[in-house]
């Protein structure tokens, strides 16, 4: 018994139909094939990638082990000159002596044998060589979850650490207590809007219409997760019309996200604001599934000591400065220092007189499991 015709498929769907006594379709056909080959091709480099890095590790943590430690430091100056030529004669550029030094180093900062695999399987060495520089291992794993996370690009992760993008969420970490309702990792302090042109004397509508014309470096600003949803959202309380400026979700966190812009310096007021914003929004907004939404009020000026006074993380509520224009290198360093020094100390005090013994562990390969 004859069939009426032969489809082909693949996993998921049907993708070229050949009839009897009809000619095959040599486009679709050429199509399936080219997309299976850069697929594999794909893959294959993928696979590539994580292997030399895994190479690189495993090279630079044998040298750790037998020529670099602190009895044969003397010796391993003299001997791996000689090393690297020749393993350079016989692999390649990639064994010079600077190159046997960097994997010393890597191995010697990502020690951790549970996160090597994903640092292997996401950054490619030259994410690698750029974290390298970095003093602090929880920056290097922070910046090292940013590109595993939003796929980023060498250029992007240099620019990420010179706009000190650690720091700056370390900083907004310090302000969260036991009991906040805002996630930790989710916020920065302060934000960076300089890409915007905003010139002086500006208006909350001009920094809204800026934001929204440049979303995409908005968005990239404020991290991994953030959606964009609505402007202006207009909520009706009593017959009064209220207006929240931005409103965004976040897909990780499961959760609306309300940001509202302030020209000028934090007041207590905003708070309760913000209040009647995620009450409203969470009585009317929030759908199942979601968690409560929390909101982030961004002024020109923090005024961070009143806003450990009124606890308002506890309420969802994180409070931020916002830069429209970036400092030189040196005073953009200076500052982000000063600030984190500050936070570090209102953290300490907060610690002393509420008895805590410590801060949030903030795991930063954390990934969120669906519900069951």
């Amino acid at each position: 018994m004859k069939k009426d015709k032969l489809t082909v498929t693949n996993e998921k769907k049907n993708v070229l139909i050949v009839q009897e006594n009809l000619a095959v379709d040599e486009n679709a056909l050429f199509d399936r094939i080219s997309a299976i080959i850069e697929n594999r091709k794909c893959r294959a480099a993928t696979y590539a990638n994580q292997e030399i890095t895994m190479m690189f590790w495993e090279v630079g943590q044998y040298i750790n082990s037998t020529v670099l430690n602190n009895q044969r430091a003397e010796y391993g100056k003299k001997i791996l000159p000689t090393l690297s030529a020749k393993l350079t004669a016989a692999y390649g550029k990639s064994f010079t002596e600077r190159n046997l030094y960097r994997m010393a180093l890597f191995a010697e900062r990502i020690s951790d044998t549970d996160i090597l695999p994903m640092v292997s399987a996401r950054l490619s060495w030259s994410h690698i060589l750029e974290l390298l520089p970095l003093k602090s291992k929880e920056a290097l794993l922070y910046y090292a979850n940013e590109v595993a996370q939003r796929n980023l690009g060498v250029h992007e992760l240099r620019r990420q650490i010179s706009r000190k993008a650690y720091e700056r969420r370390e900083i907004a970490a310090t302000e969260l207590s036991e009991d906040s309702i805002v996630p930790l990792n989710v916020f920065k302090d302060p934000y960076l809007l300089d890409l915007f042109g905003l010139k002086e004397n500006y208006l909350e509508a001009d920094l809204e219409k800026a934001i929204l014309t440049e979303l995409e470096s908005f968005v990239l600003e404020f991290g991994h997760g953030f959606t964009f949803v609505e402007r202006q959202k207009r909520m009706i309380i009593d017959g009064e019309d209220i207006v929240l400026d931005l409103l965004f979700y976040h897909r990780t966190l499961k959760r609306l996200v309300a940001i509202e812009l302030k020209v000028g310096e934090f007041k207590a007021a905003h708070m309760g604001q913000m209040m009647l914003y995620l009450k409203w929004l969470n009585k009317y907004e929030r759908q199942e599934g979601e968690e409560q939404p929390i909101g982030l009020i961004l002024c020109t000026k923090a005024s961070r000591g009143q806003i450990e006074l009124l606890e308002m993380d506890r309420a969802g509520i994180a409070v931020a400065e916002y830069w429209t224009h970036l400092p030189p290198k040196a005073e953009l360093e200076k500052k982000i220092r000063d600030i984190l020094a500050e936070a570090k100390e209102r953290l300490e005090r907060r610690k002393l007189f509420d008895g805590e013994s410590g801060g949030k562990h903030i795991d930063y390969f954390y990934e969120p499991k669906d519900d069951d």
